[in-house]
């Protein structure tokens, strides 16, 4: 949702992180049993990637009585190394990804990292200055080891992670008060510009972009209470990061590569508590991903796109005050009456990643249960009387 990182979104370390054992490839699949979607088990996966059959749906659907259980999407590899891989492969072998805005194992950054990581993607991750420590130590103990699990029983490898503060672009830009801040000693080379430099010099290029972070100090205010200063600092973090990084990393990004930011649905409908200009960044956001799309398109060949993700119970979530009552509000109303899981958000952004995405760009794709076609709230008693159906579970 809002912040998709901590009280300021960005991120950490200049230090290399955990690996493990080779990344595979992944895809999508689902398990259908007597008519009825199931999750598909991570511990069915292997190498190369695909999507399931369509057989699978064909006899889904002529199903006499078909239910749509609660289910997850999850990454997903297919036929073993030495079988042929059926469906389309979602390949992202030798690409290196930069997400920008990981700070924990629970937000849709990291799900985008594990999806691409499945997918076979290297990843580095720019962690908030301040939460860089805190990062850095719980990926060293072991704390996201759990979380880290990949598709076929691997941990995911994060093979740099770099100090960010996409809310200064180069050195010059940074105040007094912040170089001498307690909270960002020990740190350095973490403005955009520098951060840029430093993935050049360590790697010399990269394929994908993720734009994971965003920020508004006076998130619950009113639009009518919000000041100048924090409307402008919501802009600044949250839609003009994502130009800055795009301007600084393009030069390394490989022709044909990708970059993904995430929105919200606040940029184009009111969601009364969603304030202190949040909804106005994230509007500029998907503005700017178009202008992006075409500029960066006809430099470099990359695509650009956002993805529109309905709310998760994250910890920068919950900065917002009432993400349980938006969460329960999108099951009761969504077409699709379940609660998002991030893996579903860092699915479709590998896809958007990845070849098979190679005609799209400019876009603002909707992973949100279908929340965003809703033109009326139907848990409203006004309905009650309509006989509504209900997901079978």
């Amino acid at each position: 949702m809002a912040t998709t990182a901590a009280s300021s979104l960005q991120m950490a370390t200049a230090r290399p992180c955990i690996s493990s054992s080779s990344r595979r490839a992944f895809g999508s699949s689902s398990k259908m049993l007597n008519g009825n979607f199931k999750v598909a088990s991570w511990s069915k996966l292997s190498s190369t990637c695909h999507t399931s059959s369509v057989q699978s749906f064909q006899r889904c659907f002529t199903s006499s009585s078909m239910k749509m259980d609660k289910f997850v999407t999850r990454a997903m590899a297919g036929a073993s190394e030495n079988k042929p891989v059926s469906g389309l492969p979602i390949d992202l072998k030798g690409k290196r990804a930069f997400i920008a805005g990981v700070a924990d194992d629970n937000g849709y950054g990291w799900a985008i990292a594990k999806s691409l990581a499945a997918a076979g993607a290297e990843i580095l991750v720019g962690t908030w200055v301040p939460a860089l420590n805190i990062f850095e130590s719980s990926l060293r103990r072991g704390k996201f080891d759990e979380s880290r699990v990949l598709p076929d029983g691997s941990l995911m490898e994060i093979t740099k992670v770099y100090p960010l503060d996409a809310v200064f672009d180069n050195p010059e830009d940074v105040p007094e008060e912040i170089k001498t801040n307690k909270r960002y000693a020990g740190s350095s080379n973490w403005t955009v510009q520098e951060a840029a430099e430093c993935v050049k010099n360590d790697f010399g290029s990269i394929d994908i972009l993720v734009h994971s972070l965003a920020n508004g100090p006076e998130v619950v205010k009113p639009l009518l209470e919000t000041s100048r200063k924090g409307y402008l600092a919501a802009i600044s973090a949250s839609s003009y990061s994502y130009v800055s990084l795009l301007k600084h990393f393009l030069p390394i990004i490989n022709p044909g590569g990708s970059s993904i930011s995430l929105t919200y649905i606040a940029s184009e409908r009111i969601i009364p508590g969603y304030g202190g200009g949040m909804s106005s960044a994230k509007a500029a956001l998907e503005s700017d991903t178009r202008v992006l799309a075409f500029e960066a398109g006809r430099r470099k060949g990359i695509r650009v796109n956002t993805i529109s993700a309905g709310p998760l119970r994250s910890r920068a979530a919950k900065a917002i005050g009432f993400i349980d009552m938006m969460i329960d509000y999108s099951s009761a109303n969504a077409p699709l009456e379940k609660e998002l899981s991030a893996d579903e958000v860092g699915n479709t952004a590998a896809f958007l990643a990845s070849p098979l995405a190679s005609a799209i760009t400019g876009g603002v794709i909707y992973v949100d249960n279908g929340l965003n076609a809703m033109g009326v709230g139907v848990d409203s008693p006004i309905f009650e009387n309509l006989n509504i159906p209900k997901a079978q579970h």
